[in-house]
C-alpha cells in the first residue's frame, strides 16, 4: 500500500499543483497592467494632458511602477473622491481590489515588460463632438493666457447665448481649448447683466476662486478629464432663459511654460416638450456658524433641508467646501426612518470636487430631508491649509475663507411639484447648483412665494438665534462685516429689525 502511495506522490510531483490550486504567476506590463492603465490613467495621463507623465507606453509606466502601485494603494488615484457604498454614480474613476493588487504584484517582482502579443490596442480618444453635431457652439472670447508657474488660475469668462427663445437643454460637451492646462470647468447661466458688469471689458472674464463671483440663475453642467457627456432622458432638461450668459468657470492648472487657451462648449437643445425640468434642493450651513478657530483639526458642522413637500428623484449631487474641508458626508432620511447614502468625501480635495451624476435616479418620498456633515480641518497638518500658520477662518468666497454647501439635483412629476421644490428655503442655492429650474406660466406663476417672503424667511433663518422673528442689535453682530449694513436695512424695511 505504501509503494501504492510513493508512487502517486511522485506522480503528482511530476505533474505539478493538485487541481484547484493555481501557481502564482507574475503579472506583466503587456498583459496585466496596461489594461488597467488604459482604461483609468489614460484620459489624463497621455500625451497633450494635463498629466505631468504618459502612461501610454511601457518605458513610462515601468520606471514609476513603485509610484503608482502607492497612489492607487492609498486610493489617491485615479482622482475620485466618493467612497464606495455610499452612492452609485456615472463615469466612476475607480480601481477594483484587484486592480490594485496587480500593480502592487507588477511592482513588487521589477515591473517585467511580458510578451508584446499580449499588448491590447492603445485606447481611441475622441475628437469631435461625442454626441454629434451640438445646436449652438460658443466659445472663450478671446485666447486667455495661463502663466508658466504659480498658483492655480480660477477664471469666469462671460459669454452671450445667441437664443432667441427659451429652451430646455439636454446635454452639453466640453471641450478643452489647451488640455495641459484646463483642470476643470463648471458651467453656469446668469441672465441679470451681473457677470458683464464685473467682467473687464477687454477679456470679457473675471477672477473668481470658489464660487463664481456673482449670483447665478442656473447651471447647465460641469466637467472634468475623463466625464463624457451624457444626455438627459427624452422629456428632461435644463431651463436655458432666453437672453443669458454663459458664465464658464474654468481651473487652471500651470503647466511650467505660458501657455493658451480658447476652450469651447456645445450645447444640446431638445427636441420634443418637456415634460420635467431639472432642479435642486439646496443644502448649507449659517455663515455665522463657520468659524473656525486656528489649529482646530474636526471642526465640525451638521445641517440639513426641509422636509421636501412632494415626491423627487435625486439625479446628481454636488458638494461644495474649500481648502479646509476634510470630509463631507450627506444622506436622506426618509419618514419612515430608513435612510438612504447619498455621498461621503472621507478625504476632500478642492481641485478634485465636481457633480456627481447616479447611475439610476434616487427615489425620495415627499418629506425626505436631506442631511449634511462636515468636517474641517484648520491645522498646521492639512497640507492643503493655505494660510501658515494657521488663521481664524469665516464664511467668503476667497482662497482663505470657506464654505459649507451642498445640492442635490432634482426632478419632479410636474412643473407644480417643481415649482414647490424651489420654494424651499435654500431654493435659490439649488438653483445655482443643480439647474435653471422653469419658466413661469400663470399656474406656476400663481404657487411661488414672493421674492421679499423668501429673503425675510432666509434672512430670518440666518440670523435670529433666539427664533423669536426680530433680529436684535446682538443678532446683527453675526452678519459678516461685509454684509451688515445691507441685512440691517433689510431688516428694518421688512420691520423685523428690533
Amino acid at each position: 500500500m505504501f509503494d501504492c502511495l510513493a508512487g502517486v506522490l511522485a506522480v503528482l510531483s511530476l505533474v505539478g499543483p493538485m487541481a484547484g490550486v493555481e501557481a502564482a504567476v507574475t503579472p506583466t506590463f503587456n498583459k496585466d497592467v496596461a489594461p488597467i492603465l488604459f482604461k483609468h490613467c489614460a484620459s489624463c495621463h497621455r500625451p497633450g494632458e494635463i498629466a505631468p507623465f504618459s502612461l501610454l507606453e511601457y518605458k513610462d509606466a515601468s520606471k514609476r511602477a513603485s509610484f503608482l502601485a502607492k497612489v492607487t494603494g492609498e486610493n489617491r488615484m485615479p482622482p475620485w473622491s466618493p467612497e464606495p457604498g455610499f452612492g452609485h454614480f456615472k463615469d466612476e474613476r475607480r480601481l477594483t481590489e484587484s486592480e490594485k493588487s496587480i500593480l502592487q504584484a507588477w511592482a513588487k517582482a521589477g515591473a517585467p515588460e511580458g510578451d508584446p502579443g499580449q499588448l491590447p490596442p492603445k485606447p481611441a480618444f475622441e475628437s469631435g463632438w461625442v454626441l454629434g453635431k451640438p445646436d449652438l457652439v460658443v466659445e472663450l472670447p478671446k485666447e486667455f493666457t495661463v502663466p508658466a508657474s504659480g498658483p492655480d488660475v480660477y477664471q469666469c469668462f462671460v459669454i452671450p447665448l445667441p437664443v432667441t427663445r427659451d429652451e430646455a437643454v439636454v446635454a452639453v460637451d466640453f471641450q478643452p481649448g489647451n488640455a495641459k492646462v484646463v483642470h476643470h470647468a463648471i458651467l453656469y447661466l446668469e441672465s441679470d447683466g451681473q457677470g458683464r458688469a464685473k467682467a473687464d471689458p477687454v477679456t470679457r472674464s473675471f477672477p473668481s476662486f470658489g464660487g463664481p463671483g456673482i449670483r447665478p440663475t442656473g447651471n447647465i453642467g460641469a466637467w472634468a478629464p475623463g466625464i463624457r457627456p451624457i444626455q438627459l432622458p427624452e422629456g428632461t432638461g435644463r431651463y436655458l432663459k432666453k437672453g443669458s450668459d454663459l458664465v464658464l468657470q474654468i481651473h487652471y492648472h500651470p503647466s511650467g511654460k505660458e501657455e493658451k487657451d480658447k476652450s469651447r462648449v456645445g450645447i444640446y437643445f431638445s427636441k420634443t416638450p418637456i415634460r420635467n425640468y431639472v432642479g435642486a434642493v439646496g443644502i448649507r450651513t449659517r455663515q455665522w456658524a463657520l468659524r473656525i478657530p486656528p489649529g482646530e483639526s474636526q471642526f465640525t458642522l451638521v445641517d440639513q433641508s426641509e422636509p421636501l413637500p412632494v415626491a423627487a428623484k435625486a439625479i446628481g449631487i454636488l458638494p461644495h467646501m474649500h481648502y479646509l474641508g476634510k470630509e463631507m458626508k450627506v444622506d436622506a432620511k426618509l419618514p419612515d426612518g430608513s435612510e438612504i447614502p447619498l455621498i461621503w468625501i472621507k478625504d476632500w480635495d478642492f481641485n478634485w470636487q465636481g457633480i456627481y451624476g447616479y447611475s439610476e435616479p434616487v427615489d425620495l418620498p415627499k418629506g425626505t430631508v436631506i442631511r449634511m456633515r462636515a468636517v474641517f480641518d484648520n491645522s498646521t497638518a492639512n497640507p492643503r491649509n493655505p494660510s501658515s500658520p494657521p488663521i481664524r477662518v469665516t464664511w467668503g468666497e476667497q482662497t482663505q475663507d470657506e464654505m459649507c454647501i451642498c445640492g442635490v439635483q432634482v426632478v419632479t412629476d410636474n412643473k407644480k411639484d417643481l415649482k414647490q421644490v424651489m420654494d424651499m428655503l435654500h431654493g435659490d442655492l439649488g438653483m445655482i447648483l443643480g439647474g435653471g429650474g422653469m419658466p413661469e406660466d400663470d399656474e406656476t406663476r400663481s404657487l411661488g412665494m414672493a421674492r421679499n417672503k423668501k429673503i425675510e424667511r432666509l434672512i430670518l433663518w440666518e440670523y435670529d438665534a433666539d427664533k423669536d422673528g426680530m433680529i436684535s442689535k446682538e443678532e446683527l453682530e453675526l452678519v459678516p462685516k461685509s454684509n451688515r449694513e445691507r441685512v440691517t436695512l433689510m431688516a428694518r424695511v421688512m420691520g423685523k429689525l428690533k
